[in-house]
């Protein structure tokens, strides 16, 4: 089996399966996810929880800020409908045309916002983060003004990365994060020691963002797109407009999360040195379930939710809702609850090295237990948003998303004095439970037709299912606690591996036993088909099946 029979082989799957392409883009999320996790543990080892990394991470705000509100969610939400709804209309060559006016006004908005940045990042450093002392402002604001060139390589691969989602060509859209984060390695391994400045680590962040253009260029290679002239008042064009209208409300609602991350930052830079940093390792760790489980399905899931709106086949609509927002569950679940048994070495073994001290590995582990309480919610964030997305909704999830950031302000004001840091923590889960529980129950007002009965006995196996692998995985970590000392990474790291592989096992032993619609979707479309034997139930004949034991 050659190479490019295999590829071929994955194109044509990606575009007829969702479970295909949230397999693919999963994939690459581990592979993306694992080496965001070796960049963090360079970054503990290297610097430690203190002033450097408090500094590279305040830094990163900036910039970051700026992409996401105007970029990531917005951008796919109110373009990926309007391209589709182009080309189902057969207007091939106006498809194309958004995508160049689109892409020239998205890049002119942001380098402006880029230029301003650099302009005026020392100011702007003073107001994020009040607490760093002049030496670690200065530092920011010299990081920062590097950094400010990513959004600028970012904002055109964003665009051309959701004609690739619109296309349903998942393969090397779904690569780009990976060299992301080698970009960042690289700045950490090389360009930093050959500078001998911690600047170095912001031309790591530029560098990435460049590869991430690259490798959707490459993919973009084949589909038809060519460049147009460049054309007068290309921002003005009315379908530009339309999906300039479309994202307001969603980068209004953007804004409303990124602010959430700039209070932890302000508040965070007030506590103890160290403190932005071990929030930040803390987060990451928890949002690998998000990475793997909820925004890929929610990629994978976004193209045919708009399709079957635009066709008005609201019942297929309703069904792919469901049958998602279950399997999201089904895998989130018992990640989150295996990920709390064994939060200690998950913190062990990426950080804990170097610099990265006792002290701050217990920190970490702390922070890490409050925020794995809501990861359930998390990953339906991005699934239930893009539902209304579908549907030309961009108000509800902005709206959800505000009231939801106030709790989280009222929490942190109130409690940061108390609790210090785990006050942050507890904004962001309280934020989390709140924005997904208004977007799951207000789906009623827009005629969304889920079954709750469904969901919920579902809901109650998987739980349950959970429960008992989460169990197994304390004994088997327990088991290895009393046999090995524990002193070296390798024990740590065996003490995980196996820990955690049995709490899977017996998740899928459950699973099984309680007759879940989602493992057998498992074992027809993955396990079978490794030993090559025929599938003749396909996924789609289970489309309104309900889950449990029937």
């Amino acid at each position: 089996m050659t190479l490019k029979y295999i590829l071929t082989s994955l194109r044509k799957k990606q575009r007829s399966s969702i479970g295909y392409a949230a397999l693919i883009i999963s994939f690459f999320g581990i592979a993306s996810r694992i080496l965001g996790l070796i960049r963090d543990r360079m970054l503990a080892a290297n610097f430690g929880a203190g002033d450097t990394l408090d500094v590279y991470y305040a830094a990163f705000r900036l910039p970051d800020f700026i992409f996401e509100i105007l970029i990531v969610g917005s951008l796919a939400a109110a373009f990926i409908p309007i391209f589709n709804q182009l080309r189902a209309q057969k207007k091939i060559a106006q498809s194309w045309q958004l995508v160049h006016d689109l892409l020239l006004t998205l890049l002119l908005m942001i380098a402006t916002l880029a230029i301003i940045g650099m302009i005026f990042a020392p100011q702007i450093m003073h107001i994020i983060v009040p607490g760093f002392t002049e030496e670690k402002i200065t530092l920011s604001a010299r990081l920062a003004r590097i950094m400010f060139l990513s959004p600028i390589f970012l904002v055109i691969s964003a665009v051309l990365g959701s004609v690739l989602v619109s296309l349903k060509r998942f393969l090397l859209y779904a690569s780009a994060p990976l060299f992301y984060n080698i970009g960042i390695i690289i700045g950490i391994t090389i360009i930093t020691p050959l500078l001998h400045d911690p600047i170095g680590l912001a031309w790591g962040v530029v560098l990435g963002a460049m590869l991430h253009l690259i490798i959707h260029i490459i993919a973009l290679r084949g589909i038809g797109w060519q460049w147009h002239i460049v054309r007068k008042n290309f921002y003005r064009t009315t379908n530009v407009k339309r999906v300039l209208r479309m994202m307001l409300p969603r980068i209004l609602g953007s804004a409303s999360q990124q602010l959430s991350f700039l209070l932890t930052t302000f508040f965070a830079s007030i506590l103890a040195s160290g403190s932005l940093t071990i929030f930040t390792f803390a987060y990451n760790i928890q949002s690998v379930i998000l990475g793997l489980v909820g925004v890929s399905f929610a990629l994978a899931v976004f193209p045919a939710l708009t399709t079957t709106f635009a066709e008005g086949n609201i019942t297929t609509f309703n069904t792919i809702v469901e049958r998602t927002l279950r399997r999201v569950l089904y895998y989130a679940i018992p990640l989150s609850m295996i990920f709390w048994v064994v939060r200690a070495q998950l913190v062990r073994v990426i950080y804990g090295a170097g610099h990265f001290d006792w002290n701050d590995t217990d920190q970490t582990i702390h922070i890490l237990s409050i925020l794995l309480f809501a990861v359930f919610a998390q990953v339906l964030i991005p699934l239930l948003a893009r539902t209304y997305y579908a549907m030309h909704d961009t108000k509800t999830p902005l709206y959800a998303a505000l009231f939801a950031q106030g709790v989280n302000i009222i929490i942190i004001v109130t409690c940061i004095h108390r609790f210090g840091l785990s006050a942050i923590a507890y904004g962001v889960v309280a934020a989390t439970l709140v924005n997904a529980g208004l977007l799951f129950f207000m789906l009623s007002k827009h005629h969304v037709k889920l079954s709750h009965t469904r969901i919920y006995r579902a809901l109650f196996f998987i739980v349950l299912a959970s429960l008992i692998a989460a169990f197994v995985v304390h004994a088997v970590k327990t088991l290895f606690g009393t046999i090995f000392t524990l002193h070296y990474v390798w024990e740590v790291l065996a003490q995980l591996f196996f820990a955690t592989g049995a709490g899977i096992l017996m998740y899928l032993g459950m699973s099984s036993l309680f007759g879940l619609q989602e493992f057998d979707t498992i074992k027809k479309k993955i396990i079978l088909r490794i030993f090559g034997r025929q599938i003749v139930a396909a996924e789609e004949q289970h489309l309104g099946t309900g889950a449990g034991p029937q």
